[in-house]
């Protein structure tokens, strides 16, 4: 796996730290969990999406892009990183977005990520209702851009194709690069799976490299088997740029879809009860709709004993705390 082939720009902080979470493993009494801090990448407060973008934003520059299009539901971290990373390099960010969630009001509308994206010089050009075909609408206006002499780039929600997967391919050599320094066998990999791009990458990255690292996705969106095909595609795409031969096995893509409670975006009690853990406990800021539903899974599971007691188990934050603002009302209740 020879990454430094492929069109990349430095805009996050690399590595993102590995560190042990001793007050919440000693609480729920094993395993021992890690947190891999993504939320920490440092663009525009920070997440995954970060990773993915150094490479999408590369081959854009490299077509000679001079506008960004990009969606994602009203409080996306994808957009917000997105526009950030198009104000780093000079470029305009124009952004779809999908109201997916319409129970929060006011603050769900206009606070938060939405804040940030227009603070960082996005352009909102729509707010689509839930269910639009935004890759579509993407398209069409991307054509209308064209027509008027514009050389648009647009980038999938979630930055989740095989260019933006590589972000996490490299995050896989990342993490087994550091847990060869601080001597750490890693167990398992846990972590929110929602566009796929996350998981993708990662299942590519430590298959290609033979280390035998089982990956989790906590699903925040699609039932099991949808979220499970969507990430072996994607997985199956980025090894084939990669140049990995040989066939993606099934077996090494794992999604648990009983998490997602009543759809995206939309808070549980367990995702609650995560965030006031990590929060109370090991002062680390979590979001509703992505890494607190993760971290709920891990929670659940590790005592359901789905673990061994002497596991590793390495959780990867993949940020968003901006967009706990949108949901004011509920840690109000």
């Amino acid at each position: 796996m020879h990454l430094a082939r492929f069109p990349r720009l430095s805009l996050g902080h690399f590595p993102t730290p590995l560190e042990p979470l001793e007050n919440l493993s000693k609480l729920l009494g094993g395993p021992k969990i890690w947190i891999k801090r993504d939320d920490a990448t440092g663009l525009a407060t920070g997440g995954n999406k970060t990773r993915k973008l150094e490479f999408l934003l590369a081959d854009g520059l490299q077509k000679k892009a001079d506008i960004i299009i990009t969606q994602g539901a009203t409080q996306s971290n994808h957009v917000r990183q997105t526009i950030a990373g198009a104000a780093k390099l000079g470029l305009k960010a124009k952004v779809l977005l999908e109201k997916r969630v319409t129970d929060f009001g006011e603050d769900y509308q206009r606070s938060g990520n939405v804040q940030l994206d227009l603070l960082l010089g996005g352009e909102i050009v729509a707010h689509l209702p839930g269910g639009t075909d935004m890759q579509q609408a993407m398209e069409e206006y991307a054509a209308e851009l064209r027509e008027q002499g514009h050389n648009p780039y647009v980038i999938p929600g979630g930055g989740s194709n095989a260019i933006g997967a590589l972000g996490y391919a490299a995050c896989a050599e990342e993490l087994l690069y550091q847990s060869s320094q601080q001597r750490l066998r890693i167990d398992h990999v846990v972590h929110a799976t929602g566009s796929t791009g996350t998981q993708a990458g990662l299942v590519a990255g430590f298959t290609a490299t033979n280390s035998h690292i089982p990956v989790l996705g906590i699903s925040v969106r699609a039932p099991k088997a949808k979220q499970e095909e969507n990430v072996w595609n994607l997985a199956s795409r980025t090894r084939e740029l990669l140049g990995v031969p040989g066939d993606l096995p099934r077996e090494t893509v794992v999604a648990n879809s009983d998490y997602v409670g009543d759809g995206y975006g939309l808070p549980t009690e367990s995702m609650l009860e995560a965030l006031h853990l990590l929060a109370q406990h090991e002062g680390i800021l979590l979001d509703p709709v992505y890494s607190g539903k993760g971290m709920a899974g891990l929670i659940d599971l590790i005592r359901k004993g789905h673990f061994r007691k002497d596991d590793n188990v390495v959780f990867i934050h993949t940020g968003g705390s901006a967009g706990l603002f949108g949901y004011r009302q509920v840690f109000e209740k």
